[in-house]
């Protein structure tokens, strides 16, 4: 690189885009020359092929790293697909991202599944404990994949689970016609959005009256989840905002499907792998941590909380009142 050029965290995540976007090892040259200078050294084909070996061996290292010290309070999963010079198949990347008692994200498992299934989350949720991990997350987010949920249970029985509201405002305005949908999504934040569970059961049972007789599919879809939807008021309400939804997930993966879904070639699954690799790994370095995580420690603790607030003895003394 010139002398006045410095390593980047934009310059690493640039290389594979431009993997992904069609240019071949021949052209970076030529494709840099405009940020690097003219007179670059060290872009031949050759180098940029170590580049990518390069990249395959920290691919490696990660996906044999020692979890054993690592405890995630919370996890995240989703399943996304990408179709990005792969085969004419979508594949479906399992990702999932944990945060750690002091609140850091951090991307747990990734790999490249068959449609979400349970096997497939099976063999990375079994990887994961293979490789150290004991202690069960607190609550895990994620769509209503039954694939996920099935092995969660088999790896980790103890976690709770949320579903993600995203995905159910989706899936219940899909059963009303499109012209109702903002008054339907206004009912849902209802639900969602209630400073009590108590609160959100109200706006429940308001929903199923109002909207029960003719658009019963809708509504079945909203109540058959109730409890794991409204699992997130028996934590801190500091927490609602991340565990409401597997946005850390969604955010990360936006960026990545816009700069692959219009490539086109024939990308192999391994490379498709590697490269959305490591995207995630140059876009973690700039995740944010949880809101309130002085809360964590207490939820490791085993401290309950109720409609987001910690439990004591005068808590538990007035709700019995």
């Amino acid at each position: 690189m010139p002398k006045w050029a410095r390593r980047s965290v934009s310059l690493d995540a640039l290389l594979p885009v431009l993997y992904l976007k069609g240019i071949s090892t021949g052209d970076f040259q030529e494709a840099l020359a405009a940020i690097l200078g003219p007179d670059a050294p060290n872009l031949s084909p050759s180098v940029v092929s170590r580049l990518t070996a390069g990249w395959q061996a920290e691919y490696d290292t990660w996906t044999r790293r020692d979890l054993s010290a690592r405890h995630y309070v919370y996890i995240w999963a989703d399943g996304v697909y990408l179709q990005a010079r792969m085969e004419e198949n979508a594949e479906c990347m399992l990702v999932i991202i944990g945060a750690t008692p002091e609140g850091k994200k951090e991307l747990i498992g990734f790999q490249v599944g068959l449609r979400e299934s349970a096997q497939s989350w099976h063999e990375l949720l079994t990887d994961i404990k293979g490789r150290g991990l004991s202690v069960a997350p607190e609550i895990a987010v994620g769509d209503g994949a039954m694939g996920f949920w099935n092995a969660l249970d088999k790896a980790f029985p103890s976690t709770k689970h949320q579903r993600c509201w995203v995905h159910k405002v989706k899936n219940v305005l899909n059963c009303f016609p499109k012209q109702m949908a903002p008054s339907v999504k206004s009912d849902l934040n209802d639900v969602q959005h209630a400073e009590t569970r108590a609160d959100a059961e109200t706006a429940l049972i308001t929903f199923s009256e109002k909207y029960g007789v003719k658009y019963a599919k809708g509504v079945a879809c909203l109540i058959k989840d109730k409890e794991e939807m409204l699992a997130f008021f028996d934590f801190p309400a500091d927490h609602w905002g991340h565990l409401r939804t597997s946005n850390p997930i969604e955010s990360v993966f936006s960026t990545v499907r816009h700069r692959t879904v219009r490539t086109k070639g024939a990308l192999s699954q391994k490379t498709a792998k590697l490269m959305v690799f490591t995207l995630i790994q140059a876009a973690s370095k700039k995740w944010l941590r949880l809101k309130g995580r002085n809360q964590l420690p207490k939820v490791i603790e085993g401290i309950k909380f109720s409609d987001g607030v910690e439990v004591t003895g005068t808590t538990e003394t007035s709700a019995a009142r």
